[in-house]
């Protein structure tokens, strides 16, 4: 079983559409939208929830009026200042911000009167859906919540489980933009990376560290332009690059307003319509192929995570 794992240093690099297309193109795999601040894969395939979960990110604090006697002293030990007072003389009451509280904890075990409580907290969804493509695995995080980097290991588990199951031979990933967290969560222990850039230049920057990213973990990686023809300038400075750094080009996609078209549609462009833009991504689909088979230009082994213990995944049953 191969993981790979289609990520871009910016958003808007047209990294999900054509993750859509090589849905479209492979066989036998199972589908990962880990982009979980912004999932957006199921709006270009055709799926049906058929599986819906909790996910836990962690725990936020809450003061219990009928046993707080109003001393102040988790106030100062909180550092994120999430705890406030009413500032009312001789009524000083106090209280959490759950928008603040950063679940450190540090106001429970300070507490007096033992009148804080520390819950979990439940910070979005995951899904398993049955796509037209396969099993689909994706999620939604709530608003202003954090631990997205835990909701994307999570949802890689889960693939990893599922295409056990079914014995998959490939599980594509749509990672989010960056270098952050969830990115680094998305990555580590991947068969290969695809970086999708643009000959812009906020992409090339993004796609230079991005790279320094996946190089450091020691993964395969190779790079798709995208819109390649809209400067063709910047389009040579990137190979230039990409040369330099022996990192192979996969893919050079024209841009073509067709593909949005397909969006609107709800469809990745392959499926859409035969054009420029769909050759092109066939090639890279065949360049990549190549790459995932090849056993010196990939790792054999997905990152090991235990499957069996759900008391720690962020899961609720």
């Amino acid at each position: 079983m191969k993981e790979l794992v289609v990520i871009s240093g910016k958003g808007g690099t047209g990294k999900t559409s054509i993750v859509g297309s090589l849905a479209t193109l492979s066989n036998n795999k199972v589908l990962v939208d880990c982009d979980v601040d912004a999932a957006d894969l199921h709006l270009i395939i055709d799926s049906k929830v058929i599986q819906k979960e909790d996910f836990i990110g962690g725990k936020q604090a809450f003061i219990d009026e009928k046993k707080c006697s109003n001393c102040g002293v988790c106030q100062n030990y909180c550092r994120f200042d999430a705890i406030k007072s009413t500032n009312k003389e001789g009524d000083d009451k106090f209280w959490i911000d759950p928008y603040v509280c950063d679940g450190c904890g540090v106001c429970v075990r300070h507490c007096p009167e033992n009148a804080i409580e520390f819950n979990d907290v439940i910070s979005g969804e995951w899904y398993l859906s049955d796509s037209s493509h396969g099993p689909f695995v994706h999620a939604k995080l709530g608003i202003a919540q954090a631990n997205s980097g835990k909701l994307v290991s999570l949802l890689r588990r889960e693939a990893k489980q599922i295409a056990e199951e079914k014995e998959a031979e490939l599980i594509i990933v749509d990672g989010p933009p960056g270098i952050g967290c969830p990115v680094i969560a998305s990555v580590t222990g991947a068969s290969y990376i695809l970086i999708v850039t643009e000959p812009s230049m906020s992409a090339i920057h993004d796609m230079e560290r991005l790279l320094q990213l996946v190089t450091h973990f020691g993964i395969f990686v190779g790079i798709c332009i995208n819109k390649f023809d809209i400067n063709q300038e910047l389009t040579t400075q990137i190979e230039k690059f990409a040369d330099e750094k022996n990192v192979k080009i996969l893919g050079r996609i024209p841009f073509d307003a067709s593909v949005i078209n397909a969006q609107i549609a709800g469809t990745s462009i392959v499926a859409h319509e035969a054009n420029e833009v769909s050759e092109s991504i066939k090639k890279l689909w065949y360049n990549l192929k190549q790459e995932l088979e090849d056993e010196k230009s990939t790792n054999s082994n997905i990152i090991n995570i235990n499957l069996t213990n759900k008391t720690n995944n962020g899961v609720k049953k």
